[in-house]
């Protein structure tokens, strides 16, 4: 990922109100910052900050030390208070990078608009702010956001790839054809065949997307989202255990993968491994909070281990947030008839009945009542 690092030199403000001996103090702590040497970089911006805690620079670079150490927490808040001091935009964008880091995908969102509006030709902020709507899901703020700058950059690699992915995602296969295209003019890739595997999925050519996801895991192994859009094509042509590897090694590489998290849940709770699919569906909901499809699988273990309570909490909610989940009101109808509310079962069983005759006329091919 990117990685920006804000050492601004300050020392002319120092010299206007100490003496030499903090300046001398800064030009080390930076000297040690360059070299690599964050402990003790760190020590000596703390030692300033104890002269002068409101110094917004030296709470920045200390914020970006403590970052280069994977100290995402303790970063977040040297960069807030550097910010609260001074408003700067580079500071913004390192303070959503460490959101980034530690997969708080809503804040890191949310300094980057900010970004986005202080500084709109940022072309990193971009790219992370991209990434972020990505892994949320939002595919069509993908879109609206990158579409625009790869019409400016339509060679760049990151681009094309970020937004083919979102299209084919949003089920614009032909619009992402064309981004895939352009991806293919620079040669065989990992990229375009994670592309036109992620294709062939969403129009229902398993065989072929399975084909094409196997060479770009062999091109790229460390290609973001390859290992679960792997899994995914050996789940639906029947290699579960495949599958479960596949989805294992996506969460070793970004254990925040959504849907590597939600799959490997689903397939262990078919396992009756209830215990272990709970964390993995527990980690989904970090990533999206109150998604339908998490908070069903999360109800269907409660079902399944006899938390009956629970899950009838859960999936009244559920219903009434998401009344055309036709799969939640058929399991809220069996607690209910397993709690003897025969009325209520039956209303859920009516309504999910309604639910599937409507999803079937829909369907091509469908014939139209006389």
């Amino acid at each position: 990922m990117l990685r920006f690092a804000v050492l601004t030199v300050v020392t002319g403000v120092l010299c206007a109100q100490a003496t030499q001996s903090p300046q001398d103090l800064l030009k080390e702590a930076i000297a040690a910052h360059q070299a690599g040497k964050l402990d003790e970089a760190i020590k000596d911006y703390r030692s300033l900050l104890e002269l002068y805690p409101e110094m917004a620079m030296i709470r920045a670079n200390l914020g970006a030390a403590l970052a280069a150490q994977g100290q995402f927490t303790e970063a977040i808040a040297e960069y807030k208070r550097a910010l609260a001091a001074h408003p700067d935009t580079t500071v913004r964008l390192n303070l959503a990078l460490a959101y980034y880091k530690i997969s708080e995908l809503g804040a890191a969102i949310d300094e980057l608009v900010k970004v986005r509006k202080e500084a709109p030709d940022n072309f990193q902020a971009v790219l992370l702010l991209g990434d972020c709507y990505l892994r949320t899901g939002d595919n069509k703020h993908v879109i609206e956001l990158v579409a625009p700058v790869q019409r400016e950059k339509p060679s760049d690699a990151a681009l094309n790839y970020m937004l083919g992915t979102a299209l084919v995602r949003d089920g614009q296969t032909a619009q992402g054809q064309v981004v895939i295209d352009q991806i293919l003019k620079n040669g065989d890739s990992a990229e375009a065949h994670m592309l036109m595997g992620s294709t062939k999925i969403y129009v229902k050519d398993f065989a072929g997307a399975r084909a094409d996801l196997e060479k770009a895991v062999l091109l790229n192994p460390n290609l973001p989202d390859v290992y679960a859009y792997y899994g995914l094509s050996l789940l639906v042509t029947g290699d579960q255990d495949g599958a479960r590897k596949a989805f294992t090694k996506a969460l070793e590489q970004d254990p925040n993968n959504f849907d590597a998290n939600l799959r490997l849940g689903v397939l262990l709770r078919q396992d009756q491994e209830y215990e272990q699919a709970v964390k993995y569906f527990a980690r989904a909901l970090q990533v999206r909070p109150g998604d339908p499809g998490v908070l069903y699988q999360i109800a269907s273990v409660e079902v399944a281990i006899g938390k009956t309570e629970e899950a009838r909490g859960r999936l009244e909610q559920l219903v009434k947030d998401s009344p055309n989940f036709e799969e939640a009101h058929i399991t809220l109808a069996t607690v209910y008839y397993r709690e003897k509310r025969k009325a209520d079962g039956d209303r859920e069983k009516l309504i999910a009945e309604k639910l599937s005759a409507a999803k079937q006329a829909q369907q091509p091919g469908a014939k139209a009542e006389p």
